[in-house]
């Protein structure tokens, strides 16, 4: 693996060959403000002329602030009880919330009071990540905007089929999703956010046989499957990159004496058999965020960054691609 500074140039002193291909790949970030920012900021941090987002972009919970009658504002975050603060601690305390991937909505009492209907929570909380998608393209067009950097970005299981319509229709976000995408004269990219069957019965999920299907069909338009980019959001099943927690009969992570959590494959089969069978150059994984690192399946080198969002922190990896071959990747943090 070759090494690059901060700056994305080599540690040995000398610049990136200007013939390669060098991209930046992150995952799951979970609605974390900070990580997608830190994402579109990886393009000049690491002199990248691509960056892909992979699935799992939006988080999971709101956060109730309630607007009292004097102006002040109530709200419970974490093991934080805060009673009666200012207009500016409230605004501290949303940009906190965003941070880490969660949802601030402001009303009153009576205007929150709706979200103890599970109906109108969905509703809402539904609008309220899409919104926050739109928000997140309209700051990449701003940011991006003639910097002649290319952004992809795609859903994951753990998406709301409802993001889709922000992430469509703009100029500079390009929505990979079941697409075959030539990113230079050499590549080609194929996406998918679908996973296979989990615990969780997500609004993308397949059973295995539709999954390879879906793979396929995006194939038969890459015009050179040695040079094919396969942007997967689940990995291969039982390799180095698909371990995670193992769960009983009641969703509990199981504990072992002597050994503590279990940990199982959870990757999808269906993703194992197309890498094997296709050979892409790079295989690009996210979905089981404690299984960073890389596998190589044959010739394809599988890579999974991880995720650590819920500390702020944005992983990535940053590759470096020629004709046939992967000339360096290293896995970053910060």
């Amino acid at each position: 693996m070759g090494l690059f500074s901060r700056n994305g140039k080599r540690a040995s002193g000398g610049s990136r060959a200007k013939d390669g291909t060098r991209l930046f790949f992150a995952t799951d970030v979970h609605g974390s403000d900070a990580c997608f920012r830190k994402f579109l900021n990886a393009a000049k941090f690491y002199d990248v002329g691509h960056l892909i987002l992979g699935g799992d972009m939006t988080g999971k919970m709101l956060v109730p602030i309630v607007r009292r009658g004097d102006g002040t504002f109530d709200a419970r975050y974490g093991e934080d009880e805060l009673r009666g603060i200012s207009q500016s601690e409230m605004t501290e305390l949303k940009d906190r919330i965003r941070r880490f991937g969660h949802y601030p909505v402001v009303g009153s009492a009576d205007e929150l009071a709706a979200l103890e209907i599970e109906q109108e929570r969905d509703r809402m909380f539904r609008e309220v990540v899409t919104q926050s998608i739109a928000d997140w393209v309209a700051l990449a067009e701003e940011r991006l905007r003639g910097s002649g950097v290319r952004c992809y970005m795609a859903p994951g299981n753990d998406d709301f089929l409802e993001i889709d319509s922000a992430l469509e229709g703009s100029d500079i976000v390009e929505f990979a999703q079941d697409r075959c995408i030539s990113i230079d004269e050499k590549h080609d990219m194929i996406t998918t956010g679908y996973s296979n069957r989990t615990p969780w019965d997500t609004e993308r999920e397949l059973e295995e046989p539709d999954l390879r299907s879906q793979l396929d069909r995006m194939t038969q338009s890459v015009r050179d499957p040695d040079n094919l980019i396969a942007v997967i959001h689940p990995p291969p099943f039982d390799t180095e990159i698909d371990k995670a927690p193992k769960l009983d009969d009641e969703l509990k992570v199981e504990m072992k004496p002597g050994v503590g959590v279990v940990t199982a494959p959870v990757g999808s089969t269906a993703v194992r058999e197309f890498i094997c069978d296709v050979q892409p150059l790079l295989a690009l994984h996210g979905h089981v965020h404690e299984g960073k690192g890389e596998h190589h399946l044959g010739r394809t080198l599988c890579v999974n960054p991880g995720s650590e969002y819920t500390q702020g922190v944005l992983s990535g990896a940053i590759i470096e691609l020629g004709d046939g071959e992967i000339r360096r990747h290293q896995f970053v943090a910060g």
